[in-house]
């Protein structure tokens, strides 16, 4: 899968380069093409992680990174890199990407619009004729989405180093088919390494898949930072017993107390605002049948918050009245948390060339966290990283009817460029 094209026009970088901007109308046609692949009858995608239809949109970002002139390398896990080339190509690369793995009732441009404008990134300088000092890549990551595989942003994690090789490789999907095999079937178990190479800069372009923009009608959303992340599964212990001859004073109904907690999950998100998040997103109830006293529950609760401490504390407070409730109502509550990501912050200096970038376009901005993890999550560990929101009607995404207006793409691919030909103009430290 590796090519080499015809090379650039070596032609330097001129201050008329601040007057570019992409073609937004064919970043929209690039984006509407990849959409046909795994359309759904509501407009939306479903190209799992892995799939055959993975393995055409893989196939369709190929085709158009080696039109714009890039060599295209693929890792082990299936992550995909194209590489345009620098005046100086021993520099480490000015790199941008997402995902084009979906849902399974998915949207046009959760990951695929990170990935495309990108790719509409290095058109842009190949029109005008601009090399960059640095060379620039745009990656696709492997199984970011978790919809087949776990774990979630997979490519990315393996990437930086959070999960082994072997390891990610060994998962299944429910079929019981390993990534190992997925990889192979569809021929993207690549060559090449995974990570262990520097990267100058990453930059993401994403839809926000949250309100706050359109609610502000702000166009450009700098993302200072992504929340830390507490996940937990919880369990209360009761007695099921039948529900007409047993009086009310003597049931020990481990629903009463599991309905509690959720409550109590919301009221520890509502006194961290603005940024504390708390959610109950799965509850099961057992037996589980109409006329017996419900005898176990199982629930998650996600916890969600913009600064460790705050996390730590909202952590304490669930433990400590779990623990209370336990002792008062005589139900067992074993609280066991499964997953833990810390705040991330972004770098300041991406960041303020994301806002300066904004502002130079005359393009309404605001500062914003992200709710949601993203591969730039990871790649802030190893590289500076920062990331440009544009709306999603209505705050949607993870749904069919996942929708955002061409010039909002175009205005983030804007910013997206100049904050990369920045990065990428100077030798990084």
């Amino acid at each position: 899968m590796n090519t080499v094209a015809a090379s650039p026009t070596t032609t330097p970088a001129t201050p008329a380069s601040h007057d570019l901007r992409i073609d937004g109308t064919r970043l929209w046609d690039t984006l509407m093409q990849l959409a046909t692949i795994g359309a759904t009858p509501k407009g939306g995608v479903c190209r799992l992680a892995l799939t055959e239809l993975d393995r055409q949109g893989r196939d369709f970002f190929i085709a158009q990174a080696r039109a714009a002139g890039c060599t295209v390398r693929v890792d082990a896990i299936g992550n995909i890199f194209a590489r345009r080339a620098g005046r100086d190509d021993a520099l480490p690369p000015v790199m941008t990407g997402s995902h084009i793995d979906t849902q399974p009732t998915g949207g046009k441009f959760d990951g695929n619009y990170g990935v495309f404008a990108g790719i509409e990134v290095l058109r842009t300088l190949n029109d005008a004729g601009i090399v960059t000092d640095a060379p620039i890549e745009v990656a696709v990551w492997t199984n970011e989405e978790g919809s087949r595989f776990v774990p979630v942003m997979m490519g990315s994690g393996a990437f930086i180093g959070e999960f082994a090789l072997d390891d990610v490789l060994a998962q299944r999907d429910r079929d019981g088919i390993s990534v190992a095999q997925a990889l192979g079937e569809i021929g993207f178990a690549g060559p090449e390494p995974v990570g262990g190479r520097p990267v100058a800069a990453y930059f993401e372009a994403h839809i926000e898949q949250g309100p706050v923009l359109e609610a502000n009608d702000t166009t450009i959303g700098v993302v200072t930072g992504a929340l830390g992340q507490r996940w937990y599964d919880v369990v209360l212990t009761g007695m099921e017993a039948h529900a007409g001859p047993t009086p009310m004073s003597l049931r020990r109904d481990a629903l009463l107390p599991a309905a509690e907690l959720v409550g109590l999950v919301n009221r520890i998100a509502l006194a961290h605002a603005p940024h504390g998040r708390g959610t109950v997103g799965c509850l099961s109830v057992h037996p589980d049948s109409r006329n017996v006293i419900p005898g176990r529950v199982s629930m998650t609760v996600d916890l969600r918050a913009a600064d460790d401490a705050v996390l730590s504390a909202m952590d304490a407070e669930l433990r400590d009245a779990a623990a209370a409730l336990a002792a008062r109502t005589g139900i067992g509550i074993d609280v066991r948390q499964v997953v833990y990501f810390a705040p991330q912050p972004f770098d300041a200096r991406l960041v303020g060339a994301v806002r300066d970038g904004a502002t130079r376009l005359g393009l309404s901005q605001m500062d914003v966290i992200s709710g949601a993890g993203h591969d730039a999550v990871y790649l802030a560990r190893v590289a500076p990283t920062a990331m440009i929101f544009v709306p999603c009607k209505d705050g949607i995404s993870h749904n069919e009817i996942e929708d955002a207006k061409p010039e909002h793409l175009e205005a983030g691919c804007n910013v997206l460029l100049h904050a990369m030909l920045d990065a990428a103009r100077r030798p990084q430290p």
